[in-house]
């Protein structure tokens, strides 16, 4: 077996592993709904989530809406709404699946049940912006550029949206919302997940307002005057499960390392720096403990940032793997990858990156320096030329990256 073949084999396993099917469904089984029962799901999972629930409820669930992200509902669901629109960057399609979420929960009264299903990605596709469309879409792409990490440009979209923050669970009201959360964000903070629709927002303005100056954005009077109202701290109609997070990938990558002959090491599940960092400071572990006779696997799960320099192509975890590929130049027996679990990485069709101590060899006989394709954020076009994409297609779930090094060196 090569260690290319290796990596897929602990991909495909730990992506199956973290699937939100039998989540939703534990969730839900003995449930009693007395009046009413509706769904809402909003995310990247969100349509896995919600066939799970109808499959679990049937006839029991009267209407829902789903709203998830281009590709990633590949087919009905009975009796709910399928609605795909912009990710990471929220567009029309966010605002009308949005709205008929909006319409589905009015009017219903105390004794009907919101069965609202969340899953990372709810950021930009749940979304009924309080500013004008545009300048909210201007204003997530300055957040995504800044190398602001995800609770930061939370707690500045929460202040600008009608459903963030609590307030979809105020417009549910006095109906009482039953919640399934699939987790992306590290620690499981439940008010920065999909920034939080449905619960009590931890964060302030002075934060919002801290954050703001911190990024230098650019914000109308409008906006900076909505930074500054306090979003809801507390709320009676909520009950919330959590299931799902980087530590079952990482886990469930690290048996797959196992069961191959591996021996396996979690470094960390809350790997929160710069993509080209994390990959610099995995190449140093792998040079570390090349050529030691084992065959070892380090893993890495969290979510790294990318300050955008360039205007090319890619996400962070390609751009993890390139920064890696340096730092493994000329290594044999030596491979490097990193993937987003739901399949996609920033604005790409590709999950993620993988690369070996080859990689850069084939670069520079192509032309390509790697300092500067990191400085262009193109790491998509120059790993489609190593043959070091991966392609996953969606995946049904999202609970954050896994970077996994691998050395099998006799």
């Amino acid at each position: 077996m090569s260690l290319r073949s290796d990596a897929q084999i602990i991909i495909s396993r730990a992506i199956q592993a973290v699937q939100p099917d039998a989540a939703v469904k534990r969730a839900l089984r003995g449930q009693e709904f007395p009046g009413r029962v509706v769904l809402a799901a909003a995310g990247k999972a969100a349509w896995q989530m919600a066939r799970a629930a109808k499959d679990c409820l049937g006839e029991r669930i009267d209407a829902g809406v789903v709203v998830t992200k281009y590709g990633h509902a590949p087919g009905e669901i009975p009796g709910c709404a399928c609605y795909e629109g912009g990710h990471p960057v929220p567009d029309g399609n966010s605002f009308r699946g949005t709205q008929a979420a909006l319409d589905l929960v009015s009017g219903l009264a105390e004794e009907d049940a919101v069965v609202f299903l969340l899953s990372g990605g709810g950021s930009a596709l749940f979304e009924k912006p309080l500013i004008p469309g545009e300048e909210l879409q201007d204003i997530t792409n300055q957040l995504l550029s800044s190398g602001a990490d995800i609770v930061e440009m939370n707690t500045i979209r929460k202040r600008l949206s009608a459903v963030k923050g609590g307030r979809f669970a105020q417009l549910c009201a006095p109906a009482q919302v039953f919640s399934i959360v699939l987790s992306d964000v590290l620690g499981d903070p439940l008010d920065m997940i999909a920034s939080g629709p449905a619960c009590a927002d931890r964060s302030t303005c002075a934060q919002a307002q801290e954050i703001a100056e911190k990024y230098g954005l650019r914000l109308t009077p409008q906006a900076r005057a909505l930074l500054a109202q306090e979003t809801p701290k507390v709320l009676d109609n909520v009950e919330t499960q959590i299931t799902g997070s980087v530590r079952e990938l990482c886990a469930a990558a690290a048996g797959a390392a196992r069961e191959l002959g591996y021996e396996p090491f979690i470094l960390t599940d809350t790997l929160c720096c710069q993509a080209r960092e994390a990959g610099s400071f995995l190449a140093s572990i792998a040079r570390t403990h090349w050529g030691r006779g084992r065959k070892l696997a380090f893993l890495a799960g969290g979510e790294t940032v990318v300050k955008l320099t360039g205007a090319g192509k890619g996400g962070r975890n390609q751009e993890l793997a390139l920064s890696a590929a340096q730092g493994i130049d000329g290594l044999d027996g030596v491979l490097i990858f990193s993937l987003g679990s739901d399949g996609t990485d920033g604005p790409t069709d590709a999950a993620g990156g993988m690369v070996d101590g080859g990689t850069a060899a084939r670069l520079r006989e192509r032309g390509l320096s790697i300092h500067q394709v990191l400085a262009d954020n193109d790491a998509y076009h120059a790993l489609a030329q190593a043959d070091g994409l991966i392609f996953t297609g969606p995946t049904g779930t999202n609970v954050n990256d896994v970077a996994v090094v691998l050395i099998d060196v006799e």
